[in-house]
């Protein structure tokens, strides 16, 4: 008689490690300093929990204990006809990632557009001996891990991911578009993708980042974008959320800026089970505007928390953040944010809003938002709504022959066009619109806004 023996499960604990020390034989060995000191804090903090007040009001306990490997190669791969589900238009420079990893053929697609002179885009494993300095002096110099577990573990991870360089004094016309999907491995996955954008002095750029992944599978997107705006330059950026409904989705993107800049970043949160933003703006000069917009939908149990944080640490700049939320049945929303004036930043004018609309009497909101000044010469204001649709416009929409699901629907989609109005680029700002049209919950008309 054979006695058969089966080996013990492997806790969450133990595949990272086991990942992380596979995934060394096969990075760059440039980076196995940086990236063995993250796995040593990530070891040190560990995951966050609601004890910790920055995390209060949104778990990662799923995360923590879920069976997540790092992501493996699709089990069916996507093809170039697919993309066209994610893409704002033909006319944009565009890089692919596919579960992490850097897709040529089909960041190529049939008719590539030819990159201006000046503009470096590439994937951050493949970038050319050129870019290394600039590459190593800015990668993780912004994205601080020291108390940022989800950071660490980005940078433990650190392989590959999308590096854009625009030199000074270019202007690029053409939208770059990083496109990230996730598919389906022989595991439940995670990826950890990395940007680093530098816009170099008198230079301007729009740089969309897209993160999508199929429904009805249970996966963990890690992303963090570092980005640097020289002076007199601007970006104009976009994060659009649009995971699969099993999705966990944590995002950090921090901002740098140099004098006279000017920096407009765009979050649209339109899927995942868990979504947790963080946007921290460190605005480092004289004569800086920054301006932060978000819009998101969520329905069913889904969880959205955007957490910002806008550091003012010279005079005379100006920050604006507006986000929305659309919370149906039993989602819940969470706005956190925070303004910080230094000594010193004089003639800073920051203000900061936040609405959300409850469409059900479960879905939830919370928001929190704070001001931390210590200059005297300032205008900082914040405001916090949470409320349900107007009845009395309601029934005068009504009583004017419109349906009551179509009523409905066009009330939600102008609470949301405040936000989706700053929107410069006119195919995005198209796509978004859409996109949000086909999350609201009731209605029978036959095509969205426009």
């Amino acid at each position: 008689m054979t006695t058969m023996t089966t080996m013990p499960e492997m806790s969450a604990t133990d595949l990272l490690a086991t990942d992380f020390e596979r995934l060394n034989g096969v990075a760059r060995a440039s980076l196995t300093t940086l990236r063995r000191a993250a796995f040593d804090r990530f070891g040190q903090l560990g995951y966050p929990t609601t004890r910790h007040e920055q995390w209060k009001y949104t778990s990662v306990k799923p995360i923590a204990e879920a069976a997540l490997r790092l992501a493996d190669a699709p089990l069916t791969p996507p093809h170039q006809r697919e993309l066209a589900e994610y893409v704002f238009s033909d006319d944009e420079h565009r890089l692919v990632f596919v579960n992490g990893r850097f897709d040529p053929a089909l960041s190529a697609g049939a008719a590539p557009l030819p990159l201006p002179r000046g503009v470096h885009l590439d994937s951050l494993a493949n970038a050319p001996p050129g870019n290394a300095a600039t590459i190593q002096s800015h990668l993780a110099r912004h994205a601080g891990y020291d108390d940022a577990a989800f950071v660490a573990l980005n940078t433990a991870f650190l392989h590959d991911g999308a590096f854009i360089r625009i030199e000074r004094g270019v202007v690029v016309e053409k939208p770059i578009h990083l496109l990230f999907i996730t598919r389906p491995g022989h595991a439940p996955g995670v990826v950890h993708p990395r940007v680093l954008i530098i816009v170099e002095d008198d230079a301007s750029a729009t740089v969309i980042e897209t993160y999508a992944g199929p429904d009805g599978s249970k996966y963990f997107t890690n992303a963090v974008t570092e980005v640097v705006v020289g002076e007199k330059s601007s970006i104009d950026h976009y994060r659009i959320g649009r995971e699969g409904d099993g999705a966990f989705h944590i995002s950090r993107l921090n901002l740098h800026q140099s004098r006279s800049s000017n920096v407009t970043s765009h979050f649209a949160t339109l899927g995942g089970a868990m979504v947790r933003n963080e946007i921290n703006a460190v605005i480092d000069a004289e004569g800086c505007n920054c301006d932060l917009y978000g819009v998101y939908a969520a329905s069913g149990t889904q969880h959205v928390d955007n957490h910002l944080r806008v550091d003012h640490l010279k005079p005379h700049c100006n920050s604006r953040e507006l986000f929305k939320g659309i919370l149906d049945r039993h989602a819940t929303g969470v706005f956190r944010g925070r303004i910080f004036v230094a000594p010193g930043a004089q003639k800073t004018d920051a203000k900061q809003t936040s609405r959300s609309l409850l469409l059900s009497d479960t879905a939830r909101a919370r928001s929190a938002p704070q001001l931390e000044i210590f200059a005297d010469d300032v205008k900082c204001t914040h405001g916090a709504t949470i409320g349900q649709l107007d009845e009395d416009a309601m029934f005068y929409m009504q009583a004017r022959g419109i349906s009551q699901g179509d009523a409905r629907n066009m009330l939600i989609f102008a609470f949301a066009n405040e936000a989706l109005a700053e929107v410069r680029h006119q195919p995005i700002r198209t796509k978004l619109e859409a996109l949000l049209w086909q999350r609201l919950p009731h209605g029978s008309l036959d095509r969205g806004p426009g």
